[in-house]
């Protein structure tokens, strides 16, 4: 598929997990991508080659989105693209306090440490990338499209910690506000996956722990299936393509069937 060729694609934290996916399957669908990492510099040059491989143009960029200077270099190295067409907030970060009856497993920095990420980073980003979306509108004459990835933790309250899913809860109502605000040049949805088979759980627990969670996940969903990168990648896509030109302000829960539980038998 080239239905994205020529257009140009911004995803934070794709270094590894659902972003490289998201990254890796932009390109493959004839986008360039600036690939993005915080830390994870060998991976990051790993997802670029895998986006080169598919043909795209990459850049590979170190910031920290939940800071000004970062969102600004970000943004700053599209700039020689001249627009941007598609935004993915997918940098995020939580603190782990499963039991969420302990409330003195948090303190005041944990809380504003995975806010400053995970939803005052998206919003640097749009504020950043604002200028460039548009003109990705202008170019084309369709609103550029804006992806934010939150989480089943913020529409149930539920996941690694209160202040993880408290922060994918206020993702969500500001995918609301933007998607009102930033209409008609500029799409804004949210994808709320659940369970992610990625280096994100692996590393809150070991193999064995793990591989309990993946068929615990399995025997919950009403899929009876525990999800990978690409599982929410595809669905993301959907959000990005021109099959979702109407479609703006939606916060999509990408888990299998979790939220619903399995029925009684």
């Amino acid at each position: 598929m080239s239905d994205m060729q020529g257009r140009k694609a911004l995803v934070t934290g794709s270094a590894t997990g659902l972003g490289r996916s998201m990254a890796v399957k932009l390109s493959e669908r004839g986008a360039d991508v600036i690939v993005n990492y915080t830390r994870s510099s060998a991976e990051a040059e790993e997802a670029a080659d895998l986006c080169r491989a598919a043909g795209a143009e990459v850049h590979v960029v170190q910031a920290d989105v939940s800071t000004a200077e970062g969102a600004r270099a970000l943004a700053d190295a599209a700039q020689g693209w001249g627009k941007l067409d598609i935004l993915v907030n997918n940098a995020g970060i939580t603190r782990h306090a499963r039991d969420h009856s302990e409330l003195d497993a948090l303190s005041r920095d944990d809380f504003l440490d995975v806010y400053a990420v995970n939803v005052v980073g998206p919003y640097l980003m749009l504020q950043a990338a604002k200028p460039l979306l548009q003109a990705g509108h202008a170019a084309s004459g369709r609103a550029a499209a804006v992806l934010n990835t939150s989480s089943i933790a913020g529409v149930k309250g539920i996941g690694s910690s209160v202040a993880y899913a408290a922060s994918k809860g206020a993702l969500n109502t500001m995918t609301l506000s933007l998607a009102r605000a930033l209409a008609p040049e500029i799409r804004v949805n949210a994808i709320c996956p659940g369970f992610i088979g990625t280096r994100w759980f692996r590393e809150s627990m070991d193999e064995a722990a793990f591989a309990r969670k993946e068929a615990q996940v399995k025997a919950a969903t009403p899929l009876q299936a525990a999800s990978g990168p690409d599982d929410i990648a595809d669905a993301a896509l959907f959000f990005l393509s021109d099959a979702a030109r109407h479609v703006t302000g939606e916060t999509l829960l990408v888990d299998a069937g979790l939220h619903l539980g399995r029925a009684a038998r």
